[in-house]
């Protein structure tokens, strides 16, 4: 078993799973098919938010958004920022003696200029922002240099696509996927999410993000055939994720599946286990900074939040029995906590804003949601509890229900101790919110509702 010296982290905006490698039969992506086909492919991997800069933050530093000060966008006017940089993990590379190199999607820490976000976060060079041509031919640049030096590189790359994009050719009210170099693509029919009414508007939206997900897996082999060319893929971890789910009403901004939902594949050569496999343990994008850093021969960092998952590949260990998950601000405040097991998911909610904000960045809407009832989405109610074996789509919210009170104690406890070990702001309400002091008393109640022993596995 050998230790491969470089690091190439792929990622792209509002994936979630939409891949034919994760069983969606009419997405075009050959390259990442394949790519999944020499990898170890997580089947339950989750964002810790389901939205970019509170993801990516937790990718790039194992920890919680609580915990690393991400809890909205980086960009203006929002403006959030990592509490310290120097948990990125490009700088804990680079101390270790990597060449560190950013291409592409920037959106982890406070957004300025390339030289500023480089000397926060550790790298040698940031070129930010880019079309999937320009992230390539910077990309190719890139390991052309890396090539040139010999030394071990981390080059962490990050595509636009498939985010919505504006395009000449949407109609008015309309952002759609198209932007100006994607074209839609039904050559392999249409697959609408379960989660969305299946009409003509949610197949005209679909078509277009197939095509950009096609056009974004085509930058990929791009990437990856000239890592081959160069010589550099026998000695390089590949890892490809996305930030969370799809820009689809009741996936991004939500707590549900497909908002937390994320691809996850690592090629490790040299290492068997990594290979050809598909794992169903439940993971998180905090595992991936530990588990690269066992992987190059690194310690793990004391102060990170997640685990490796080195053991869970090669040794078959048991995998982590929660994932949890977090919404604070996007933009509005609609502050809200999950808790998720293998077969249920509890979702705490503080405030009174609707069941599912809004990610279509678009006045018209083409998709709908399949439980929409009536004109309108309702306001969240304080606690939701689903049984994710029955109800896989989260549609019959059972939080009052008696016969799943033992699991809703168990994940409302497990939920409030994820809270107090992140120093969650929300254990604080706000005395200007009256749901936020009665979603806390509700979490509390329900973790206290059944005697320990009597909790079922939740």
């Amino acid at each position: 078993m050998t230790t491969p010296r470089n690091i190439l982290l792929l990622h792209c905006h509002d994936l979630g799973r939409f891949l034919g490698a994760y069983g969606i039969p009419t997405v075009v992506s050959p390259h990442l098919d394949a790519l999944a086909a020499e990898s170890a492919l997580f089947e339950a991997a989750f964002a810790t938010a389901p939205h970019c800069s509170p993801a990516r933050a937790s990718l790039f530093t194992g920890t919680y958004p609580q915990t690393n000060g991400v809890l909205g966008l980086t960009h203006d006017p929002f403006g959030w920022d990592l509490a310290d940089p120097a948990t990125h993990l490009a700088g804990r590379l680079r101390a270790a003696g990597y060449a560190t190199e950013l291409v592409g999607v920037h959106h982890e820490s406070r957004v300025l200029s390339d030289d500023a976000v480089a000397e926060r976060l550790g790298f040698d060079r940031v070129r930010s922002g880019g079309d999937r041509d320009t992230v390539v031919e910077r990309t190719v640049e890139a390991l052309d240099r890396a090539a040139a030096a010999g030394t071990p590189f981390y080059l962490q790359v990050g595509f636009h696509e498939p985010h919505r994009t504006p395009s000449k050719r949407d109609r008015p009210g309309v952002m759609g996927f198209l932007g100006d170099t994607v074209t839609p693509d039904d050559s392999l029919g249409i697959t609408v999410p379960p989660y969305l009414q299946d009409d003509e508007g949610a197949r005209e939206e679909i078509a277009e993000l197939q095509g950009a997900v096609r056009h974004m897996d085509e930058g990929v082999g791009s990437i990856l055939a000239r890592l081959d060319t160069l010589g550099l893929s026998d000695d390089t971890i590949v890892v490809f994720t996305t930030d969370h789910g799809l820009a689809l009403p009741r996936a991004k901004c939500t707590l549900y599946d497909p908002g937390l939902e994320v691809a996850l594949m690592m090629r490790v050569p040299g290492r068997p286990a990594w290979h050809a496999r598909r794992l169903d343990a439940m993971v998180s994008h905090v595992d991936v900074l530990p588990t690269l850093c066992e992987l190059v021969g690194l310690p793990r960092p004391a102060d990170g939040q997640g685990v490796s998952l080195v053991p869970v590949v090669e040794q078959g260990r048991p995998a982590r029995t929660h994932t949890f998950g977090q919404l604070t601000h996007h933009i509005y405040y609609d502050p809200k906590r999950s808790a998720r097991s293998a077969s249920y998911k509890l979702v705490a909610n503080f405030s009174n804003a609707p069941q599912a904000m809004d990610p279509t960045q678009s006045w018209i809407h083409r998709s709908l949601p399949a439980v929409l009832r009536g004109p309108s989405i309702g306001s969240s109610p304080a606690l939701e509890l689903y049984d994710l074996v029955r109800d896989p789509h989260e549609c019959d919210n059972r939080a009052d229900d008696p016969a799943l009170a033992s699991v809703r104690a168990g994940l409302a406890e497990a939920l409030l101790r994820w809270m107090r070990e992140t120093d969650d702001p929300l254990l604080t309400p706000d005395p200007l919110l009256p749901r936020h002091r009665a979603a806390l008393a509700a979490l509390t109640d329900a973790a206290r509702a059944t005697p320990s022993r009597e909790r079922e596995s939740a």
